[in-house]
């Protein structure tokens, strides 16, 4: 049965842009209440005005996902305001690209502090007040990264692995307590991503004109998915054939992604998908 989700609260962590902007909208359509978190507190500040244009209410909350007590703050800050915390968003984070050999220790706690930490601490955060309340869905943003890895994502892939992990064992711990845990598998999405992406390698990208998809299309997908608690939502239905082709022929997706690898070091710009 489809949830009415009017007048739920919603937490969306990367809200300032891309899938994080597109499902605030949705969001606020369908009457709910937003938290707005970000490090940009300009941009934030022109989503909420949208968002009250449209009849809903968003409170901004501009902060580093990877700092525990901002994140812990955070979710103080939306109870004192609305009184409750009906869905968790986790979909801050970035992007480097660089082989595993030039990946520096830094760059990995780097990059695990937002991915991962981040929807950690969120988690650990709201779940307490979901489960005082008897209900809430925790929404996890991974990518089609988190079921394959990919030449020169590592570092990006093992943080969408862990995400997976977590969530899993989240999902039979949280076993009829009326809290829903979802993963959501984008593959490559028209956002800021590949303009913030740390590049190591001197590459420039291009957009894969085949799997791609625009982050209005996620945020549909995600905004459905709360209606409708899923365990995993594929917004592109071909991701699904590449997952499949990894767990029954992983060397024929290996080939594969060797020539990638090879297009890759001869030429000066690489077309990338996740």
């Amino acid at each position: 049965m489809r949830k009415n989700l009017e007048h739920s609260v919603a937490i969306i962590t990367g809200a300032s842009s891309g899938i994080g902007r597109e499902t605030a909208f949705l969001f606020a359509r369908k009457g709910v209440k937003i938290a707005l978190a970000s490090r940009r507190e300009d941009k934030l500040q022109e989503v909420a005005q949208e968002i009250n244009g449209l009849g809903s209410e968003a409170l901004i909350l501009p902060i580093d996902v990877s700092d525990q007590d901002q994140v812990d703050s955070m979710v103080e800050r939306v109870l004192e305001r609305f009184g409750q915390v009906d869905i968790l968003v986790n979909n801050a984070g970035f992007g480097q690209f660089a082989p595993i050999e030039e990946t520096s220790a830094d760059d990995m706690r780097e990059i695990f502090g937002v991915n991962f930490m981040g929807p950690f601490y969120a988690i650990k955060a709201a779940l307490p007040h979901m489960r005082k309340q008897g209900s809430g869905h925790i929404i996890n943003i991974s990518s089609v990264a988190g079921k394959r890895g990919f030449p020169f994502m590592g570092a990006y892939c093992a943080t969408k692995f862990a995400m997976n992990a977590i969530s899993e064992a989240l999902r039979i711990e949280l076993t009829g307590t009326n809290i829903h845990v979802s993963l959501v598998y984008p593959v490559t999405t028209k956002t800021e991503f590949f303009d913030v992406l740390k590049n190591k390698t001197g590459r420039r990208f291009e957009l894969p004109t085949m799997f791609t998809q625009s982050a209005q299309q996620v945020a549909q997908a995600i905004v459905k998915c709360a209606e409708n608690p899923k365990t995993e939502v594929l917004p592109f239905p071909l991701a699904r054939l590449l997952i499949v082709i990894n767990a029954i022929a992983p060397s024929l997706l290996d080939f594969i992604l060797r020539k990638y690898y090879k297009s890759m070091t001869n030429e000066n710009s690489a077309t990338i998908g996740l």
